[in-house]
């Protein structure tokens, strides 16, 4: 994997493996990006098997939690034996949720919770998914919560490219600063020539540009991180009145890009990786049938 990927692996991910999007639409995904999960839907297709996805996701992305769709039919997969058989092998290193559309028949749920989560003893959940798709979202807000699904970090952020920055005027200059990553709560950045700013001092009228999007926003300096070569400058957003945080008309603008910067990289990473995975399991394959 090439070094410039390798922050793409930080964070815990949620993936939500051939959900039912009648009553889980993809939608669902920016919406908690704005709680604080990063989370993305595996689908089934030609390209590569449901199998080896899984494998690539476990391999690449040590700290994730995978969910389920039982109810969805894949060939040459038995959602039972095949669980159950992730579970064995990996134990608590990876942690597992099953959903599966609401039954008539209380008994029958009973079963699945009594089969996943005693005798084959995953960790997330065994949930079932309401028809009403608005019901589902709270649903599986509440158990990804629970699980810490955030994993270390409150927000989701996004590392930048060099054309991201900030300009404000402080102790009577004007600073111009490139954008290192940013969340819907944070932003940090370098500077060439470095400004002198007390702790918790509150800049005013910040503009910000990241990956094109421009907004004015207040920030207070939180702390300031060596680097090699320089110093990162750490900030928190902050609104006029005082408080912390975006307004929200730039929230909703700043998570929808958030939620491309992330996410497009990451599914391109895992395009990538899924390939390989089916390319080496091909030539495996028919290395074994003509072993000779």
């Amino acid at each position: 994997m090439e070094e410039s990927n390798k922050y793409l692996l930080e964070g815990r991910k949620t993936f939500f493996i051939c959900p039912d999007v009648s009553m889980f639409p993809d939608t669902y995904m920016e919406d908690y990006l704005k709680r604080g999960y990063e989370t993305y839907i595996i689908n089934d297709d030609r390209t590569c098997t449901i199998k080896e996805k899984v494998q690539v996701i476990i391999d690449t992305f040590k700290d994730s939690i995978l969910f389920f769709y039982i109810d969805t039919s894949i060939e040459d997969v038995n959602w039972k034996e095949y669980i159950k058989s992730l579970q064995d092998t990996y134990k608590d290193t990876v942690l597992i949720g099953v959903l599966y559309a609401k039954r008539t028949k209380p008994e029958e749920m009973h079963a699945l919770e009594r089969y996943y989560l005693y005798d084959v003893g995953i960790k997330c959940g065994c949930i079932a998914l309401e028809y009403q798709k608005d019901k589902n979202f709270t649903l599986i807000d509440k158990v990804m919560f629970a699980n810490q699904a955030c994993g270390r970090r409150k927000n989701v952020r996004a590392v930048c490219d060099i054309a991201s920055t900030v300009i404000f005027n402080h102790d009577k200059k004007k600073w111009l600063g490139k954008i290192s990553d940013v969340s819907l709560s944070h932003f940090s950045c370098v500077f060439d020539l470095e400004p002198k700013i007390p702790l918790y001092e509150k800049i005013e009228d910040i503009l910000v540009d990241v990956g094109g999007m421009h907004f004015h926003t207040d920030g207070i300096f939180l702390e300031c991180r060596q680097l090699q070569d320089r110093n990162l400058y750490i900030f928190i957003f902050a609104q006029q009145n005082g408080k912390q945080g975006l307004d929200e008309d730039i929230k909703t603008r700043l998570s929808e890009k958030i939620y491309n910067m992330v996410t497009e990289k990451v599914k391109n990473l895992l395009r990538d990786l899924f390939q390989e995975e089916h390319k080496r399991n091909s030539i495996n394959s028919r290395n074994s049938a003509f072993p000779f």
